[in-house]
C-alpha cells in the first residue's frame, strides 16, 4: 500500500468523500463517550479519576489485544528517549481529560459542549502560532460565529432553576479542557515522527503515559478508598460504574485511533469543527435522554453553532490548492487541468 503522504489526490470530490467518514467517525464515537460518561458521573460523582483511569488501561489492553490478532498493528517497545519526546503530548492530553471529565460532572449532558465553547478560537489560535500562518478571513469568520453561538448558550437565563446553571469553577474547568484540547490537537502532529509516523504507537504511548501520570493523584484524591467504602455500603450499585468502565473504555479506544486519524490526514482546525458539527446533536440527545431543559439561548445557541459549521465547510470546500512544481524527486507536469507525475 502506497503511504498516504506520498500519493497525490486531485482536490475534488474524491478527496473530500475520502476525508469524510474519517472526520466523522470521530465525533459520533465521541456521542457515546459522552453520554455514557455522563451515566456512571451521575451514578459516582465522587470517583472521576478512576473512572478516568479505567479507561485509559482499558484502551492499553485493546491494544495489545489487537497486535496480538493483527500483526498491522505494532506495540512500541519502550524507549526513554521516545518518552522524553513524548512528555509534552502526553501530559497535555491527560490534564484535558481531566478538566474535560470534571466539567461534564458539573453540568447537564446539552450543555457540555457550550461550556467548552472557547475550544474552536483557541484551536485556531494555538495552530495559527505553532505554524506562523495567519487563517483566512472566512476560517475567522466562521470561527467567531461558532463562538457567539457557545456563549449565547453561556448566558445566564432566567428560565432555568438555580441548580441548572452550571457554577464558575465548573465553566472555569470547561475552560481549560478547551485550551489542552487545542495545546494536544496542534502536538499530535508534531508527535507522530517519534512513533515511526504511526497513530497506533502514538496512541499506546498516550494511554500508557497519561495512566502513569494519573495514578497517583487516583491514590491522594483518597478515591481507591472511597470505592472500598462504597463496596463495603453495600447500596451503592457497582454494576453502573463496571458496565461504565468497560463501554467508554472500548469506545475511548476506537475515539483514540480515530481521533488521531482525523487529525492526521486534516488540519487541527478541521478536526475542531468536525467536533463542533457533533455538539448540535448532542445537545438535542441530551433534552431527549437525561430530560436537560432547553431555553430559547440554547436554541439560538445551536441555530448559531450549526450555520457557523456550514459555513466553515463551505468556505473550506475552495480552498484545495494544487501541489507544488516538485513532489518527492519528481516532477508534477500541468496538462488540461490536471497534474500528472513525470
Amino acid at each position: 500500500m502506497v503511504p498516504l503522504e506520498a500519493t497525490y489526490v486531485r482536490p475534488s470530490s474524491l478527496l473530500r468523500l475520502a476525508v469524510l467518514p474519517i472526520t466523522h467517525l470521530p465525533a459520533s464515537t465521541a456521542l457515546v463517550m459522552v453520554f455514557v460518561n455522563k451515566l456512571v458521573l451521575n451514578n459516582t460523582p465522587d470517583l472521576p479519576l478512576l473512572f478516568l483511569l479505567a479507561q485509559l488501561l482499558i484502551a492499553v489492553v485493546l491494544l495489545h489485544v489487537s497486535a496480538a490478532i493483527s500483526h498491522r498493528v505494532e506495540i512500541p517497545h519502550f524507549d526513554w528517549g521516545v518518552a522524553k519526546k513524548l512528555t509534552p503530548v502526553v501530559l497535555v492530553n491527560v490534564i484535558g481529560l481531566v478538566f474535560n471529565t470534571l466539567c461534564l460532572r458539573g453540568v447537564e449532558a446539552s450543555y457540555f459542549q457550550i461550556a467548552r465553547g472557547l475550544q474552536l478560537p483557541l484551536t485556531i489560535l494555538v495552530s495559527s502560532i505553532y505554524t506562523r500562518c495567519v487563517p483566512s478571513i472566512k476560517t475567522i469568520a466562521a470561527a467567531v460565529l461558532v463562538s457567539c453561538g457557545f456563549f449565547v448558550g453561556v448566558a445566564p437565563s432566567s428560565a432555568l432553576p438555580s441548580l441548572a446553571n452550571p457554577t464558575p469553577i465548573t465553566l472555569f474547568y470547561g475552560i481549560l479542557s478547551s485550551l489542552f484540547i487545542a495545546l494536544h490537537a496542534v502536538l499530535i502532529k508534531s508527535s507522530l515522527p517519534h512513533c515511526e509516523n504511526s497513530t497506533i504507537q502514538l496512541a499506546w504511548w498516550t494511554n500508557v503515559g497519561s495512566a502513569v501520570f494519573l495514578l497517583p493523584f487516583v491514590v491522594f484524591n483518597g478515591e481507591l478508598q472511597i470505592l472500598r467504602d462504597n463496596i463495603l455500603e453495600g447500596s451503592w450499585d457497582g454494576k453502573v460504574f463496571g458496565w461504565g468502565c468497560l463501554v467508554t473504555g472500548v469506545f475511548g479506544f476506537l475515539l483514540c485511533v480515530a481521533g488521531l486519524l482525523s487529525i492526521k490526514v486534516t488540519s487541527p482546525i478541521t478536526h475542531m469543527f468536525s467536533s463542533a458539527a457533533k455538539s448540535v446533536l448532542q445537545t438535542l440527545l441530551g433534552v431527549y435522554i437525561f430530560h436537560d431543559i432547553l431555553t430559547v439561548n440554547r436554541i439560538s445557541s445551536i441555530l448559531i453553532i450549526l450555520g457557523g459549521t456550514m459555513y466553515y465547510t463551505w468556505a473550506k470546500s475552495f480552498e484545495f490548492k494544487p501541489p507544488q512544481p516538485e513532489m518527492y524527486g519528481q516532477s508534477m507536469r500541468r496538462k488540461n487541468g490536471e497534474y500528472s507525475i513525470q
